[in-house]
C-alpha cells in the first residue's frame, strides 16, 4: 500500500523549491566576491600586531648569535637499550589515574596485548613521545624559530625563538604538541611548552596527561655536534607530584631524509601493536603462540 502525500508535505517541497534557486543564487554571489580583507585575516588566523615567524621583516631583525645550528636530521639513540625511547623509569609519584595506568599496562604486557596504543587509531602521539619514535626527525633553524618535523605522522613541532610570549590562556588553543616558545642562553636552548589536549594523550605505556601538562626542556649539541640532548622536566599537578626528570639523546644521521608517512585507518589499524594487527600477525605467522612486540 502507497501512502498518499499530505497537502501540507505537498506545500513544504513547493516552498523548499522555489527557495533553493534563491539560495543558490546567494551562494553563487558570495563565492564570485571573494574574501574581504577581515575574513581573510580571520582565516589565515593572523596575530593581532606582531610578525609571524616567516615574514621577512622578522627574519632580518638583528639578534644575538645562537650557540649552535640544530639544522639536520636526527634519529633517537637507542644504541644502550631499545627501552630508552620512554621517560621511565625512575618514575614520579602518580596520582590515581597514573597508577592505574601502570597497572593495566603490566597487566596488558603479560597478556602479549596492547594498551592505550591510540597511534593505531591515528591519534596523534603529541609531546613529549613524538621526539622519541624509531623515525627520523628533520630540524630547520631559522632565526625566529625551529621546525621540528618527526615523520612518524608527519607531525609538526615549532619552537618560537623571536621574543614572543604565550599566548594568554583565555586565548590559547591546546593541541597534541602544545605551544612552544624558545629563548636562547650562552650554550642551550631553553623550550617552555604549555596548552596540551589531554584526550588520548599518553607517556609511555599509556600514561595519562592532563591539560595542566608544562614541560620546559634545555637543548644543547654534544659530540662536535654529532649529539643531540635534550633534558625534560615535566609536571602536572593533576596527574603526579613534583617534577618528572629524563634526558634523551639523538644522533645526527647526515645520510637520511625523513619521508612522507601519513596515518590511514584502513591500514594503521592493523598495526603490530593494536589488537586486530597482533590478531592478523598471528594468523601470517609460522610461529605459534603469543607474536613478541
Amino acid at each position: 500500500m502507497i501512502r498518499p502525500v499530505s497537502s501540507k508535505l505537498v506545500g513544504a517541497l513547493v516552498a523548499l523549491a522555489l527557495t533553493l534557486p534563491a539560495a543558490n543564487a546567494i551562494a553563487q554571489a558570495q563565492l564570485n566576491r571573494g574574501l574581504g580583507r577581515q575574513q581573510e585575516d580571520s582565516l589565515a588566523q593572523m596575530h593581532d600586531g606582531y610578525y609571524g615567524a616567516l615574514a621577512p621583516q622578522n627574519l632580518a631583525k638583528p639578534r644575538p648569535q645562537p650557540p649552535f645550528n640544530l639544522t639536520g636530521t636526527w634519529f633517537i639513540n637507542l644504541r644502550h637499550s631499545f627501552a630508552d625511547f620512554m621517560f621511565g623509569p625512575p618514575y614520579p609519584q602518580f596520582y590515581k589515574a597514573g597508577q592505574e595506568a601502570m597497572k593495566l599496562a603490566a597487566a596488558a604486557r603479560k597478556a602479549h596485548k596492547s594498551f592505550r596504543d591510540a597511534s593505531g587509531q591515528c591519534w596523534p602521539i603529541g609531546m613529549p613521545m613524538i621526539l622519541t619514535r624509531v623515525w627520523p626527525i628533520a630540524i630547520i633553524q631559522l632565526p625566529t624559530a625551529v621546525y621540528m618535523i618527526d615523520s612518524f605522522f608527519d607531525s609538526l613541532r615549532v619552537i618560537y625563538t623571536d621574543g614572543r610570549k604565550h599566548t594568554p590562556f583565555d586565548l590559547s588553543v591546546d593541541t597534541y604538541n602544545g605551544e612552544s616558545i624558545g629563548h636562547w642562553t650562552k650554550d642551550a636552548l631553553i623550550v617552555d611548552t604549555r596548552y596540551f589536549a589531554a584526550n588520548h594523550h599518553y607517556i609511555d605505556m599509556g600514561i595519562p596527561i592532563s591539560e595542566k601538562l608544562h614541560i620546559v626542556e634545555r637543548i644543547t649539541l654534544l659530540d662536535h655536534g654529532h649529539t643531540l640532548q635534550d633534558q625534560f622536566t615535566m609536571t602536572d599537578p593533576d596527574m603526579w607530584k613534583g617534577e618528572w626528570k629524563s634526558t634523551k639523546r639523538w644522533i645526527r644521521e647526515d645520510y637520511s631524509d625523513i619521508p612522507e608517512n601519513e596515518c590511514l585507518p584502513n591500514t594503521d589499524q592493523y598495526l603490530p601493536s593494536t589488537a586486530a594487527g597482533h590478531a592478523e600477525a598471528q594468523k601470517e605467522s609460522h610461529i605459534k603462540g603469543p607474536v613478541p612486540k
